[in-house]
């Protein structure tokens, strides 16, 4: 059997198959990501949930494994040359997956390099902007009387939604009639802005119809149900 005990994160979250993928994550956009992925590519995996409720990001054995105490964070006890691969970051964990397993990545390095740019886009705009207008329409930021920061991101966060309903204009998915880790980095972030932040009237979500039309196929995809739910909240 497996022994992943010099990994001080699996006192906390003892593995009960330390010979599949474990992983450390909570069921927020960037988490979904890579159980989505597990899902789609049926590698063999564990789910440990990381509560932020009980501030459990900052405990010692998550720290040791991912100092930037975030989720998503794996260990694959079958990584590179044999050998266990602690990783963290959700964007290199699905570059890491996807190369693993062959699979939801084009073959050709035009297409290859072409996936990684817009898994970039979400990672360095995306993300950041749909998660500030969370902050300034949903949380602790709506209180505040001064409403130009919140409509700073909402600006952004529309233009940015213009620029993926152009690309997908012609096409079914980002990439082409080829699902890839670019829609798994994407969609949940969509999904999330104008669903648990209820933020699609603020970001006119009515005016793109390629992007509403793209997401609706993403949540479809049984993998993605399953996902959407991974780790389950206590």
């Amino acid at each position: 059997m497996t022994d992943l005990s010099a990994f001080p994160i699996t006192r906390k979250w003892p593995p009960k198959h330390p010979d599949r993928l474990q992983l450390y994550s909570l069921p927020t956009p960037n988490g979904v990501k890579v159980s989505i992925m597990l899902e789609e590519i049926g590698l063999p995996y564990e789910a440990h949930l990381v509560s932020f409720d009980r501030n459990e990001q900052f405990s010692p054995e998550f720290l040791s494994l991912n100092p930037n105490n975030k989720i998503p964070a794996i260990i694959d006890p079958n990584g590179p040359d044999g050998r266990p691969l602690p990783l963290f970051e959700s964007g290199a964990i699905l570059i890491y997956l996807a190369e693993k397993t062959g699979q939801l990545m084009p073959k050709d390095a035009a297409g290859r390099y072409e996936t990684l740019q817009w898994l970039m886009f979400q990672m360095s705009f995306i993300g950041p902007m749909f998660g500030q207008v969370g902050f300034f329409h949903k949380f602790a930021g709506k209180d505040y009387e001064d409403k130009r920061p919140r409509d700073r991101y909402v600006n952004e966060s529309h233009r940015l939604l213009g620029v993926l309903n152009q690309r997908l204009a012609t096409r079914s998915w980002v990439m082409g009639e080829q699902y890839t880790i670019a829609d798994i980095a994407i969609f949940p972030w969509v999904r999330n802005l104008i669903g648990f932040y209820g933020a699609g009237d603020l970001v006119r979500i009515q005016e793109f119809p390629n992007v509403t039309r793209a997401l609706a196929a993403f949540v479809e995809r049984p993998a993605v149900a399953r996902g959407l739910e991974i780790p389950k909240r206590d």
